[in-house]
């Protein structure tokens, strides 16, 4: 049976304070539930993860420069303080928006939250454009599980290399890293792997010349990073081409296995390049809540699952509910932060107007403050309204705009040590990579019911806890008699 949770209160005591749900703990989520701190309400944040992601350094998580737990800090430790607050993990797997229920799952136990005002801020994960096949051999760069699964892969490539050379087997296919799509993420993450190949391991292998490694960056557009403009793409091209990294524009992949891909460019020829390591930084795909929430209020929903939303981000039919960031549709809003920071803001402020008879808002207006993507140590790009910026001075914006959203003092202080260590030294300290991190994800997911197949009923602990506790008994019965290690009177 499902546990209910609910606010109760004594008979004839104070009514129960305003419930607001809050799907998500990323940007969005975490931002919500911070502009509700002095609300009178309740804040329930329903997560997946007990951690708020900041995605747009996993590369650097994966390429060994900063650790997972600098860039993904406790979301029970980032909203402690906060007493109207608590978080509660889970996947949500359904919202009856005509009970006003969320229902979410953890390790095959069922919650069901009620709400009175629910923010959806479920975010969006990797797209693979139908072939979602291919996400066994490249992984996306959406999670902190893909991050360490490709810093083992990466990594672990090199070490194959080594072992391989040294019983004069080819290596090419273990030293070809293919990143497929040239947005940010791609840029930023064949630069690092240059850069990896090229400065960091140059002097740690002996059968191999790591700076030999190949690095492709692949893209079925006609140009890097599109939304950055034509005079900064062709420029990040440059600057990637100058650091080793063969970028191939126009190219399609249309298969993926263990050991390669093959891609098809625009004249319609087939080609493949054998690679055992792929990264896929190609697409993104809205959380499949959107089609829960279109499905019951009627609202339209896009290719990559995002749905229609009124100007007030509000869920057509369903005032007291808000969908936010990457989720929406709406005036061809980008895919970034600052949509669900801002977003979220707009709606918990809507929330604390309603609650306060204020009259409503204006329609939800983004301000863009720019794009930013690293190239290299100390190249960068920025395009801030009109203004188009390269070289140093764009790597110096990039680098106080990450410091400044980082989560917590703690974080930004270790980053940057570790940004002074890596940028200035070529040397990166989070190189540890296991076969766990490599083939756990698989492995779960060939599991019929992933990690609940794992985990026993709660049933099963109540029938062996007299045989722990007559277990316990012992050990303490053994230890203050005195009678470990000594010999049984029956043997002497």
């Amino acid at each position: 049976m499902a546990d209910v949770n609910t606010l109760s209160t004594k008979t004839g005591g104070p009514a129960p304070r305003h419930r607001v749900v809050i799907i998500g703990s990323g940007f969005g989520g975490l931002f919500g539930t911070k502009a509700l701190r002095h609300a009178d309400v309740d804040v329930t944040v329903i997560a997946r993860t007990t951690h708020h992601l900041f995605q747009p350094l996993l590369y650097q998580v994966a390429t060994g420069i900063l650790s997972e737990g600098e860039i993904a800090p406790s979301t029970r430790e980032v909203l402690a303080k906060q007493k109207n607050a608590r978080v509660v993990l889970g996947e949500v797997t359904d919202i009856d928006l005509e009970h006003r229920l969320v229902k979410h799952h953890l390790l095959g136990r069922e919650t069901v939250t009620p709400y009175d005002s629910l923010i959806v801020a479920a975010g969006a994960g990797q797209s693979y454009f139908g072939n979602d096949r291919f996400a066994e051999f490249a992984p996306g760069m959406k999670s902190i599980d893909d991050a360490l699964e490709l810093r083992g892969r990466i990594f672990g490539a090199f070490e194959l290399a080594e072992l391989a050379a040294a019983k004069g087997e080819p290596v090419d296919h273990l030293l070809t890293f293919v990143v497929v799509g040239a947005g940010p993420t791609g840029v930023e993450m064949a630069g690092q792997i240059a850069e990896l190949s090229r400065h960091t391991l140059k002097r740690d292998f002996r059968a191999i010349n790591s700076k030999q490694a190949r690095v492709i960056l692949i893209d079925a557009a006609g140009q890097v990073l599109p939304p950055f403009g034509k005079k900064l793409g062709a420029k990040t091209k440059a600057a990637l081409e100058n650091l080793g990294v063969e970028v191939q524009l126009g190219a399609m992949v249309s298969d993926v296995d263990e050991r390669g891909l093959v891609v098809r460019d625009k004249d319609g020829t087939e080609r493949r390049i054998e690679a055992v390591t792929k990264i896929w930084a190609a697409g993104v795909q809205a959380s499949s809540l959107g089609q829960t929430l279109a499905e019951q209020s009627g609202a339209s929903i896009d290719r990559a699952g995002r749905i229609g939303v009124n100007p007030d981000l509000t869920l057509p039919g369903y005032p007291e509910v808000f969908v936010v960031g990457d989720m929406i549709a709406l005036n061809n809003l980008p895919g970034v932060a600052q949509v669900a920071i801002q977003g979220a803001k707009y709606a918990a402020k809507e929330i604390k107007g309603r609650l306060n008879g204020k009259p409503q808002q204006r329609p939800f207006k983004y301000f863009d403050k720019g794009n930013l993507a690293t190239i290299s140590r100390f190249d960068a790009v920025a395009a801030i309204g009109k203004l188009r910026l390269s070289g140093f001075i764009a790597w110096l914006i990039w680098l106080g705009v990450h410091l400044i959203y980082l989560t917590g003092f703690k974080n930004q202080v270790t980053a940057l040590l570790h940004w002074t260590v890596t940028f200035l030294s070529n040397d990166r300290s989070q190189r540890t990579a296991t076969e766990q991190q490599i083939f756990a994800r698989q492995a779960l997911k060939r599991l019929p019911r992933g990690a609940s197949e794992l985990v026993s009923d709660p049933g099963h602990f109540e029938e062996r806890r007299a045989e722990l506790e007559a277990t316990a008994a012992e050990e303490a019965r053994l230890t203050d008699s005195g009678e470990r290690g000594r010999v049984a009177p029956e043997r002497v």
